[in-house]
């Protein structure tokens, strides 16, 4: 009874443990580098111009409507910044929150369809994989519209465990929870939400031979609490006279699906790609347990397959979909990591053996990471002969190697750290110790990307973006115009400090370059670009040059 009573009080520290472990891995040191343009950047600037504005349901860049997000994880940047203060720290918060509550909910539901070790091998695929783990710690929407849509995709499948006598519990509240959780997906990043998990509803029905998988009170209940929650911000905008608002989210929405937005294209297979690479170890692992089942393991069975519909029609839709950028795949990293941690399971137990191509998808996939991570920094040490050679052709990325940045050969010993890891786990696991192997290899991985993110990521902004930030940042405070020429930026609205302006020109590029302008305007273009703008508006004055950037000046005529 003593015993008994022990391992109860354990597994119930269990979730509290998991929680502070994610607090350690993403609540320091978020602030580290600055927001890097766009997405980072653009939302958080948003959320700083609510705070200045006062108006929290109109979403608005350099004080213009802005139609393409709805507001809810803006909100949620704007209420730590009213907390923190306007940081780059509070920008990213919402997301390392977000980490957390995933590790704790994917060991919940980990112990429910098995037991406690599959909740925590599932929070160990998550975590020690790059690219799901990097996200909890970026500014972006993804995190948490991925996360509504998974829990939404949860308690929607709990619903049917409980039809088939798998689960005890109220449907009827798990109903309002799916329907809520999706309503807040819709108003974190837009209807695609509801295309995704209609698409896997209707897919679960087919393979169920069509039978109702709702009563109709059920699916009027649904609707109702969608309605309540997806359409919160759409009808506030109705009311408030916002409506040319939707109309032009909506026509965002679709242009995304039909064109290549702002020039992100890709082939077909682009996400299978990422999600390969990007997701290293656990999408190797995936690749086993697709194959595999949780023997006479009823709940097993529906989750593998929610979570099989889930990540084929996330990558599909997304595959299809002509704008392709890396975090548009991003869903598909809960089953993967699902699939990676059924594959674990099934070796720890002796039920699947380790196969030779597993140990060489790692080799390859690991191997490559571990390439770039050495490469990288004995690039940067070669910056000038690079620039000599003449093998860059870009102006701008020429001059981006001319930044002062301290590479070492002590840098490379991150990329020596994976490549060690990935080795000595190999071994292990040919060596049949498959939970040692396991270990080393997605804690490699886990401390390869905190390292990464601590060393390398400020030398990428060194590289990339400081020399404007620090333009930008001198500015703040003053009476200024500030804007760019020759390529899409906000950085200089959330570094600056743009404040609101009485004058409607403020935003016409054309007034501030040849118009009487009221005071002190300050441009700043790529050097490929600086010699055509000087030529074209001689009245701009250049102050200076770094890393790529040149700095114009212009001043108002004395009237």
């Amino acid at each position: 009874m003593i015993e008994g009573s022990f391992i109860s009080k354990q597994s119930r520290l269990i979730p509290w443990l998991i929680a502070l472990a994610g607090a350690l891995l993403f609540l320091p040191f978020l602030g580290k580098v600055h927001l890097f343009d766009w997405d980072e950047i653009n939302f958080a600037e948003c959320a700083r111009e609510m705070i200045v504005t006062k108006r929290y349901f109109l979403v608005t860049i350099n004080y213009l409507e802005f139609w393409e997000k709805p507001p809810l994880f803006i909100w949620m940047q704007s209420l730590c910044m009213n907390i923190f203060g306007v940081t780059d720290y509070a920008a990213r918060l919402p997301n390392a929150i977000c980490g957390i509550a995933t590790f704790v909910v994917l060991y919940k539901i980990g112990t429910l369809v098995k037991d406690s070790r599959f909740g925590l091998l599932w929070v160990l695929a998550y975590a020690g994989s790059l690219l799901p783990h990097f996200y909890f710690k970026s500014g972006i929407i993804d995190p948490w519209f991925n996360f509504f849509i998974f829990t939404s995709v949860y308690f929607f499948m709990r619903v049917q465990m409980q039809k088939k006598n798998l689960v005890e519990g109220k449907s009827n509240l798990f109903v309002i929870l799916s329907a809520f959780l999706l309503g807040l997906a819709i108003i974190t990043k837009g209807p695609v939400a509801l295309l995704i998990f209609s698409i896997c509803f209707i897919i679960y029905w087919f393979i169920e031979k069509r039978r109702a998988i709702l009563s109709f009170g059920q699916l009027f209940l649904f609707g109702i609490v969608l309605l309540a929650s997806g359409g919160l911000w759409f009808g506030a905008e109705i009311i408030t006279g916002h409506s040319d608002v939707i109309t032009q989210f909506i026509d965002y929405q679709i242009r995304l699906f039909k064109t290549e937005d702002a020039g992100h294209g890709g082939p077909f297979y682009f996400h299978v790609i990422i999600l390969l690479i990007g997701c290293f170890p656990a999408s190797i692992f995936a690749f086993r347990g697709m194959s595999s089942e949780m023997k006479d393991n009823e709940k097993g069975r529906e989750i593998s397959l929610w979570m099989g519909i889930l990540f084929w029609v996330t990558l599909i839709l997304f595959s299809i979909v002509k704008t392709k950028i890396i975090h548009y795949s991003s869903l598909c990293y809960y089953p993967l990591t699902y699939f990676a941690a059924l594959a674990m399971s099934n070796l720890i137990d002796g039920d699947v053996k380790w196969r030779k191509w597993m140990s060489w998808g790692l080799c390859i996939t690991g191997g490559l990471i571990a390439i770039a991570l050495i490469g990288l920094p004995i690039v940067g040490m070669n910056a000038q002969a690079i620039i000599h050679s003449g093998i860059l052709k870009d102006p701008f990325a020429n001059a981006n190697l001319q930044a002062e940045i301290h590479w070492s050969f002590a840098d490379c010993l991150l990329g020596i750290f994976l490549l060690a890891s990935l080795i000595i786990s190999i071994v292990l696991l040919h060596k049949g110790k498959i939970t040692r192997g396991i270990l080393t290899l997605f804690f490699g991985g886990l401390i390869t990307t905190n390292l990464a993110l601590a060393v390398i990521a400020p030398k990428i902004e060194l590289l990339t973006q400081q020399a404007a930030i620090d333009f930008y940042q001198g500015l703040k405070g003053k009476n200024v115009y500030v804007t760019t020429l020759g390529f899409k930026s906000y950085a200089h609205y959330f570094y600056s400090d743009v404040q609101p302006s009485s004058n409607f020109h403020s935003t016409d590029e054309d007034w501030l370059l040849r118009g009487d302008i009221d005071k002190p305007t300050y441009f700043v273009c790529k050097i490929n670009k600086a010699d055509e703008f000087q030529k074209q508006y001689p009245q701009l004055k250049e102050l200076s040059r770094k890393n790529g950037f040149v700095f114009f000046e212009r001043i108002p005529l004395i009237h």
